[in-house]
């Protein structure tokens, strides 16, 4: 346990080992929905856990993974900032996602079958190539609830939300995510 004291680097490095190198995958499968590029990914994922060493020493708590995957989250958004010309903040992520949304009410009407939701459900890649096409604040909250398995409380607090913000996105995201999926299985 630490306790506030000055360690030595082979404590250090013991620490970081145990409490954040578990949680590379998570790290990197995080940053690979983010960026939708592996080698871009790899590189997120490489200056996250810089930075997590660098500030590792300001690291308080049992659970570094909610802590790792905000690193990856800024990481990434600073490496957006720096590449692109300005583009829609994350603050502009409800309207985004309500824009995915647009236009599906007439794919809600199809019918889904057993024999469709089976295909679906086996077809992982339509699923993650439904993923990788939603706006990133609607891939971001999808993947810390459903694939990180993170608490409402732990993504509010990582995304700098409120609670309620947190779930009205979600609930919006999975419809996203739903009626892309839906788009996909009708078009193959």
């Amino acid at each position: 346990m630490f306790d506030g004291s000055p360690m030595t680097d082979a404590a250090r490095a013991r620490r970081f080992a145990e409490k954040a190198l578990p949680h590379l995958d998570a790290a990197y499968g995080y940053a690979c929905h983010l960026t939708r590029d592996s080698s871009e990914a790899q590189d997120v994922t490489q200056e996250a856990f810089l930075r997590a060493w660098r500030y590792f020493d300001g690291f308080r708590g049992e659970d570094a993974r909610p802590w790792l995957l905000s690193i990856v989250r800024n990481t990434f958004l600073s490496a957006r900032r720096s590449r692109e010309a300005p583009s829609a903040s994350l603050d502009d992520a409800d309207g985004e996602i309500d824009g995915a949304l647009a236009g599906t009410e007439a794919l809600a009407a199809i019918p889904v079958t057993p024999e469709r939701a089976l295909l679906a459900a086996d077809a992982r890649h339509t699923i993650a190539a439904a993923l990788a096409a939603l706006p990133v604040a609607a891939r971001e909250i999808l993947v810390l609830r459903e694939i990180e398995e993170l608490s409402y409380k732990r993504i509010a607090t990582m995304l700098d939300l409120p609670i309620g913000t947190v779930m009205s996105r979600l609930a919006r995201a999975r419809a996203a995510l739903a009626a892309e999926v839906r788009r996909r299985t009708c078009e193959e």
